[in-house]
């Protein structure tokens, strides 16, 4: 039983949580199982963007790759218990689904790991401002293997940039992304280890080992948030009635519907 008010608590000032040994090794065996399937397909298909610059990939619960089955696990998982529990802890009430993302070591070894918020791909910085103080994206780490982790700038979910977190972060005043950054705090993780940390807040993955990470992304409903998602990773109608637990995904099919009203 997650203590989901202690670990609001910690949310709530650093804009992060850790639980060490979360899920057993025959979950991330299996999830593991499903999540290399489509890392070698995506791969294939993506061969030139994987070699020269890619980090991530998103979608994983889409049709491009995985079978029906291997969806339907994906969508147990995310929905499962242990998930809940997380997200809840953070997001009470009708969370949302949003996305899911795998994150990997880059093969070209120029690029280096480089700070930012999720906000500033979408957003101009008073938009950025004002996205931090009023919106809330949640992303849920799921190491598959053992990694370097993540570094994150605790209470930035909450703040915006110092002088020095700003200049690295928009490389500018002989600044680059990749530049240390004073308070950066280390958060290594294992296989089984979960990371819920806010998408708004300065952070960045750290290359090497065997980092392959997939990332559940949840939304809070109050938040505009339904068109970013693709339809192509929710569940269809039918397999809903297969997933245990859907509130997660019937929320965000529920906010896409109000969309189009």
């Amino acid at each position: 039983m997650l203590k989901q008010t202690q670990l609001n608590s910690e949310y709530d000032e650093q804009g992060y949580f850790v639980i060490r040994n979360y899920f057993s090794a025959a979950e991330i065996s299996a999830l593991r199982e499903v999540v290399l399937r489509f890392h070698e397909a995506w791969k294939e298909d993506n061969i030139q963007f994987y070699r020269s610059e890619a980090f991530n990939s998103s979608v994983i619960t889409g049709i491009d790759y995985l079978e029906c089955d291997d969806r339907l696990k994906l969508f147990n998982f995310i929905s499962g218990k242990k998930m809940m529990d997380a997200v809840e802890s953070v997001i009470p009430e009708n969370a949302a689904f949003m996305n899911t993302q795998l994150f990997f070591n880059p093969v070209n070894p120029k690029q280096r790991d480089f700070w930012h918020r999720d906000c500033q791909y979408d957003f101009g910085v008073e938009q950025q401002k004002i996205a931090v103080q009023e919106t809330q994206v949640v992303h849920l780490r799921v190491p598959l293997f053992d990694e370097l982790g993540m570094e994150l700038i605790p209470g930035t979910h909450k703040r915006w940039d110092n002088e020095e977190e700003f200049n690295v972060r928009q490389e500018i005043n002989g600044k680059v992304s990749c530049d240390s950054i004073a308070g950066g705090k280390v958060i290594g993780l294992a296989a089984g280890d979960l990371l819920v940390f806010s998408a708004d807040m300065i952070h960045r993955g750290l290359y090497g080992m065997d980092r392959l990470a997939l990332d559940i992304l949840v939304f809070d409903p109050d938040g505009d948030f339904a068109d970013y998602v693709d339809d192509e990773c929710l569940p269809s109608i039918e397999m809903l009635d297969k997933i245990d637990d859907s509130r997660l995904f019937e929320s965000t099919l529920d906010l896409k519907a109000q969309c189009c009203v």
